[in-house]
């Protein structure tokens, strides 16, 4: 479990606070008017974003302050893609950030690459790639790394309607077979519909505690309403 305890972080003016907890295996949706705070929740959690207050535990121990010692993958808008690198090389660094493989190694890379529908394009650089592509390398390398905590920061953002739901089906695949619990960060309520068990309303400062996708839709909180525009 995922328990965040009286966190409050702050930039400047702005201020967010989080105090609640999610279970092994969910996946969340992170929801909330743009500017609310919804990629420092998850910059706090990934610890890029150093807490003013509280503390965040994963199975009841307080987390690392350094950040690569955290049990987490996150993908961001960009995708993390370095445009040097082939997409071997890419989703090599989930195994080995000096890319030092072994052919074990290779063999898991070609096999995750396999599992994303990437087959045959190691050898090609991520200009080469379409954007539904580029978001399979950076899902490949989050699958080689085996964290259970996975956080999305609206990675398919870009995407057009067709090709974002074709990515969060796959997704959901992933984290089902991984078992992991997903953050997930969007602008798109189709998306929270789609994969996720529960959501998370960032608003007034706050990251609220997770309430059931088809609870929160049925009966919305103002904050929510009007950010839907209903």
């Amino acid at each position: 479990m995922l328990t965040i305890e009286n966190a409050r972080t702050g930039m400047g003016d702005f201020a967010l606070s989080a105090d609640l907890s999610v279970g092994d295996g969910r996946r969340v949706a992170v929801l909330g008017p743009s500017g609310a705070g919804k990629s420092t929740l998850l910059a706090m959690i990934a610890g890029f974003q150093p807490l003013t207050e509280g503390v965040i535990k994963w199975q009841g121990v307080k987390m690392s302050d350094d950040p690569a010692d955290r049990p987490i993958s996150i993908v961001f808008q960009d995708n993390n893609l370095f445009p040097h690198l082939t997409v071997a090389q890419n989703v090599g660094l989930g195994v080995r950030p000096d890319l030092r493989l072994t052919s074990d190694d290779r063999k898991r890379v070609a096999a995750a690459l396999a599992r994303v529908g990437l087959a045959g394009k190691e050898a090609r650089k991520p200009a080469q790639l379409s954007g539904g592509q580029i978001a399979r390398v950076a899902l490949a390398r989050v699958l080689l790394r085996d964290r259970p905590l996975l956080l999305l920061d609206e990675p398919f953002g870009a995407l057009g309607p067709a090709l974002r739901t074709e990515m969060l089906e796959l997704v959901g695949e992933l984290v089902a077979e991984t078992k992991a619990t997903l953050w997930m960060v969007s602008h798109n309520p189709e998306d929270a519909r789609l994969l996720s068990d529960e959501v998370i309303l960032v608003e007034g400062g706050r990251a609220h505690a997770p309430v059931p996708t088809a609870r929160i839709f049925e009966h919305p909180p103002d904050a929510l309403r009007d950010y839907l525009g209903g």
